[in-house]
């Protein structure tokens, strides 16, 4: 019986075979970035065993120089990349080299564009890793052992990246990944040594890792035979192998930033933030205090592809004594700051920290503070600036920010300086988020004591809302809260800088003491004649409302519903709802306009039956103005082609 291990075929999954003609395609003009990846992957298999060594020294074999080799044979046309980091086995092989492990991915297609440049950044935003290998290869070979495995658990890997892989299990002494990329005839370019030289001080001389080449050296040796000639000596040439570290091989974070330049931190975070572009702002920080620790944070100029996802990853990696610990995520900052990127490194946590310690360590609750001050302070900065530099960021991370009002308590005011909305009923009004609280405020109308917003399922909806039409007519400016979460953030946010916040769907309004004097005796006269409409509409609409009042904030609509107070506001029932949740059976406030001829001609009739349809459109309107759908949308189109039709 034969004891040959037997050679698996396994097909990638689609995603991936999507992903390897995509890039190849997309990232084309940018074939140097493969190196970037590979170095990336090493350096992070050498923080893993760094790791996991500090609880078994055993898994370092002998060998605690972690380093990453490259090899060039311009005879063979290969480029080697291989390191002595932490290793593979065969079930991880497939697990990272044959999927892609991300629930995000099915987005992450979705938001492809067939524009290259576009898809060239997102495909680096998704980390392309190892699969950068087939943008120079048409043949990869990937040979790996897990440390702590003995030496006949090696695994091969193949591929040529037509859709199929080869697996099978080898015999290998050293532990570690070795990666051979059998180049393309289009990439001669990468079998010289200075090109690869470059690429490796462009992206990756920060990596804390020695990474070598060979390189050749003339040594000069005394000549034996020549000593005898009168003092002339004469010197023989030899040329010798050397092996050369050609990084810095220290931690970026841990150098003077006096040593420093924007090129070095740029490409820093390109390595931690698997990104294309460079960072919008940064902060490079050593606090000092009870605690000591370094913090090295980025602000994407973009939101990652999985932002929103449940398992989306998080940024910034926690280092102990420059020892990669894990990515932290909300143990370094508030989730809401998930799409920071970075490194923050102490030498007050022990290097074998367990996630149940940093959730009770003084030490981490006194970084995340620190750190959530820093990044907050970053964001202020920003936006103080003369330019569109912050409306890009609220852009992209505008709805973390609102998180950050329900969830981060200490933080509130400073938070929410931070907001921005859209607005309307302002001169200086816009659809678009830029106006801060403080704005608002500023600008108030004369008498105006609240903060006014309307929240709705869209820009549209609140833009062109009945509940509007007092303001624009005095006016009073109104934030328009149309994002899903301004729901939960302004039952969160109740006032700011003294000023308390007010939605113009709920509730009475005064507007009394703002603008022109209203005649109040003519709206009295108004609303006692419009009392006798109000009770038939109430009686015809019993099931639907809690009451029928009249009112004077509208102009031009001829109805509009509101809630109590304290009830649940019409939008977020309807969010709730959408999402298959219960909500209580609470009625709204229908407000009819007295002076609306609408309103008028539903009093003008005496039956029952004709004010009962009539009294249903008019419902159906109001909520058609609230941005949602009539219960009865076919009952709704008929009445209106009824009326329509004069029967």
């Amino acid at each position: 019986m034969s004891d040959t291990p037997t050679k698996e075929t396994h097909r990638f999954e689609t995603e991936v075979t999507q992903l390897l003609d995509l890039m190849i395609h997309s990232l084309y003009s940018n074939k140097e970035i493969f190196l970037r990846e590979l170095i990336s992957n090493a350096s992070d298999a050498a923080d893993r065993l760094r790791f996991e060594a500090t609880t078994d020294d055993a898994l370092f074999e002998g060998d605690a120089d972690l380093h990453v080799y490259i090899e060039v044979n311009e005879e063979a046309r290969t480029i080697s990349i291989r390191d002595n980091g932490i290793g593979m086995n065969h079930d991880e092989v497939i697990a990272n080299i044959g999927t892609i492990a991300s629930s995000g991915t099915r987005q992450f297609f979705d938001k492809l564009t067939g524009d290259s440049k576009n898809d060239a950044h997102l495909i680096g935003q998704f980390g392309v890793g190892f699969y950068s290998s087939f943008l120079i290869a048409d043949h990869v070979t990937l040979v790996t052992r897990r440390a702590g495995l003995t030496h006949e658990h090696g695994v091969r890997w193949e591929s040529t990246g037509d859709g199929n892989y080869t697996i099978e299990t080898v015999d290998r002494a050293m532990r570690g990944t070795e990666i051979t990329l059998h180049l393309r005839e289009d990439a001669d370019e990468f079998l010289q040594s200075y090109r690869l030289r470059t690429i490796i001080n462009k992206y990756a001389d920060h990596i804390p890792f020695p990474i070598r080449m060979s390189t050749t050296k003339t040594v000069e040796n005394d000549s034996d035979a020549d000593i005898e000639n009168d003092g002339d000596e004469e010197k023989e040439a030899t040329t010798v192998e050397a092996i050369e570290t050609v990084n810095q091989a220290s931690a970026l974070w841990t150098r003077p930033k006096s040593e420093l330049n924007d090129d070095d931190y740029i490409n820093f975070y390109k390595h931690v933030g698997h990104d294309f572009e460079g960072p919008m702002q940064w902060i490079h920080q050593r606090l000092e205090g009870k605690y000591e620790y370094t913090l090295l944070l980025y602000l994407p100029k973009r939101a990652p592809f999985d932002l929103w996802q449940a398992d989306g990853k998080h940024g910034v990696k926690l280092y102990v004594r420059r020892v990669f610990i894990m990515e932290a995520s909300e143990d370094l900052l508030p989730k809401y700051l998930r799409f920071m990127r970075g490194v923050m490194d102490t030498n007050d946590l022990p290097l074998n920290v367990s996630r149940e310690i940093l959730q009770h360590s003084p030490a981490m609750e006194a970084m995340k503070k620190g750190a959530t001050k820093r990044v907050l302070g970053m964001f202020e900065s920003l936006a103080k600036k003369e330019d569109d530099s912050y409306h890009d960021f609220w852009k992209q991370f505008g709805n973390c920010m609102k998180e950050g009002i329900i969830d981060d308590f200490n933080n509130k005011d400073r938070l929410a300086g931070l907001l921005r909305f859209a607005s309307a009923g302002h001169e200086s009004s816009t659809d678009e988020q830029t106006v801060s609280l403080a704005t608002y405020i500023a600008r108030m109308a004369e008498g105006q004591d609240k903060v006014y917003y309307i929240t709705a399922e869209s820009l549209a909806a609140a833009k062109h809302s009945p509940h509007l039409e007092i303001f624009r007519k005095k006016g009073i400016e109104v934030l328009l809260m149309h994002d899903r979460i301004d729901e939960w953030l302004i039952s969160h946010l109740h006032e700011f800088d003294g000023k308390s916040l007010q939605s113009i769907a709920k509730g009475e309004l005064d507007l009394s003491a703002i603008g022109d004097k209203e005649d109040e005796e003519a709206h009295a006269e108004q609303d006692k004649a419009a009392e006798p409409i109000a009770e038939k509409i109430q009686k015809a609409l019993a099931d639907k409302v809690k009451s029928v009042r009249v009112t004077h904030r509208l102009t031009a609509s001829p109805a509009c519903l509101i809630s109590d107070a304290m009830d649940m506001s019409i939008n977020m029932e309807r969010i709730l709802k959408e999402a298959g949740q219960s909500t209580p059976d609470v009625k709204p406030i229908l407000e009819i306009n007295p002076e609306h001829v609408l309103i008028t001609r539903i009093g003008a009739l005496e039956d029952e039956k004709a004010v009962a349809e009539w009294a249903a459109v008019l419902f159906d309107q109001a909520v058609l103005a609230e941005g949602a759908l009539p219960e009865d949308p076919a009952g709704f189109v008929r009445r209106i082609n009824a009326m329509l039709a004069g029967t």
